[in-house]
């Protein structure tokens, strides 16, 4: 059990010791660390936050404690309730709310749960504010308001019906002709709100909808993660409905993974290719992924005469590297698409959306669109290294070692050859090295990586 405080929120197992895991003292010193945040850096009245969480067993009792503490401290609720991290984002602008708050712990286990925190744009705070929180929350500098200055809590429901309202507003998304395309889907919502949203997205499309496992019970049937080896049992339906096609989303939906019509992954780093495939064709322009991302996107940008560039590894560096650039598209290869033209935030209903008009306007089968892009293959692995190495020096002298290559130090060391690329990044909780490695066939992605580990334990040596 554990309890980690970082930049971008809080997360932790429930249970357990106060300051070991997140308990209901955590909660509440964390939301007050927030608001206190909010007060002080906007120095206005009548501060209202949005307030949304996933179908997590604990997510009722932590909300309770959220909106309670913020509205101890004279600042407004926005309750969404059952929600997902993109309709939370969503909803910020749209209600002229100065924050919102999403809970979730994304794709961990459902012991698990978190504090996500959003700006008045409704994007996730960057490095210096999360610091400041962290900082109030250590000192515990809370002045709570008087009784008649408390703040109210107001229940707004189904502001999932707004978000795929909003999703079908999007000029590149062809509702039309995906209706006349008469898809057959299944969806795995793995038991939170994507089973909820995702299907009732596809019902507006004109889409048959199968569902698996879409009862927002919090109890998850597989691990949460969307990844090859916990997706077997919507692989196997797929096939068995015969389906064109099933969609996968973690339990706050904002990654989003594929199984074609042979119940074949489609490859989670391809649901951004796919789709910057679809906008780059109806509007040119750049793109952007974090450094750990295929080498896919850089391919198909280039396809459509557009400029790919790398950010540091996590949505809010991403997002950055977008606004400065002006992308069209972008996201992280985890199948977490943001469209800024809908919002500045990984949004599996824009991905699922962008995804059915490209396949209605080619015609394909989900098998033949994902022939017609590179073939990649990736390997990740780590090592593990004693408390007292240096690390940053390690990574120097790989990149040293590597100088004639390309290399990128953004994030780590990352070394692209002209057929294969490799990225190191350390922990910033323990003594490891992150090996990234893509290739154009997986013996050779697992090969590249042994190499670079017996290369670092030769620099140790």
């Amino acid at each position: 059990m554990s309890l980690i405080k970082s930049i971008s929120g809080i997360r932790g197992t429930i249970g357990g010791k106060t300051g070991e895991n997140l308990t209901p003292l955590d909660t509440v010193k964390f939301a007050a660390a927030y608001g206190t945040w909010l007060k002080n850096s906007l120095d206005k009245e009548n501060l209202k936050v949005v307030v949304g969480r996933d179908a997590r067993i604990s997510g009722k009792m932590i909300q309770e404690l959220t909106m309670n503490t913020l509205t101890g401290l004279g600042i407004d609720v926005i309750d969404l309730g059952l929600s997902t991290t993109p309709t939370v984002e969503i909803a910020v602008p749209l209600e002229k709310a100065d924050g919102g708050i999403i809970l979730t712990a994304s794709h961990n286990p459902k012991e698990w749960n978190a504090l996500k925190l959003l700006n008045s744009k409704g994007e996730f705070l960057d490095g210096e504010e999360g610091a400041k929180i962290l900082s109030i929350a250590e000192a515990e500098d809370f002045n709570f308001t008087e009784v008649d200055e408390l703040g109210e809590i107001i229940f707004k429901e189904n502001y999932m019906d707004v978000h795929i309202n909003e999703v079908l507003k999007l000029n590149l998304v062809e509702a039309d002709k995906i209706k006349k395309a008469g898809f057959k889907v299944v969806v795995d919502g793995v038991n939170s709100t994507g089973g909820i949203v995702i299907p009732a997205l596809l019902k507006k499309l004109g889409v048959e909808v199968v569902e698996l496992y879409c009862e927002p019970n919090g109890h998850f049937p597989h691990n949460p993660e969307p990844l090859k080896e916990h997706l077997q049992d919507i692989s196997d339906l797929v096939v068995k409905e015969k389906a064109d096609m099933g969609f996968v989303v973690d339990p706050d939906v904002d990654r989003l993974a594929i199984i074609d019509e042979n119940g074949q992954m489609f490859g989670e780093e391809y649901t951004l290719v796919a789709c910057a495939d679809y906008v780059l064709s109806r509007t040119p322009g750049d793109t952007v992924s974090n450094l750990s991302s295929s080498r896919a996107l850089s391919d198909v940008t280039k396809k459509h005469n557009g400029k790919y560039l790398a950010s540091a590894v996590g949505e809010v560096n991403v997002v950055k590297l977008m606004k400065d650039s002006n992308a069209i598209i972008g996201g992280e290869g985890n199948g977490g698409i943001i469209y800024p033209e809908s919002h500045y935030g990984r949004d599996s209903l824009v991905g699922v959306a962008l995804f059915l008009s490209l396949l209605a306007e080619r015609k394909q089968k989900v098998s033949e669109l994902r022939k017609e892009y590179p073939a990649y293959f990736m390997s990740k692995n780590k090592i593990q290294l004693t408390p007292d190495l240096d690390v940053d020096g390690i990574l120097k002298a790989v990149e040293q070692r590597h100088r004639d290559e390309q290399v990128s130090t953004v994030d780590g060391v990352k070394i692209d050859f002209p057929e294969n690329w490799v990225h190191l990044r350390k922990s910033n909780t323990e003594p490891i090295i992150r090996i990234y490695t893509e290739a154009k066939s997986q013996q050779e992605a697992d090969d590249l990586a042994r190499k670079m580990i017996a290369e670092i334990k030769s620099i140790i040596a």
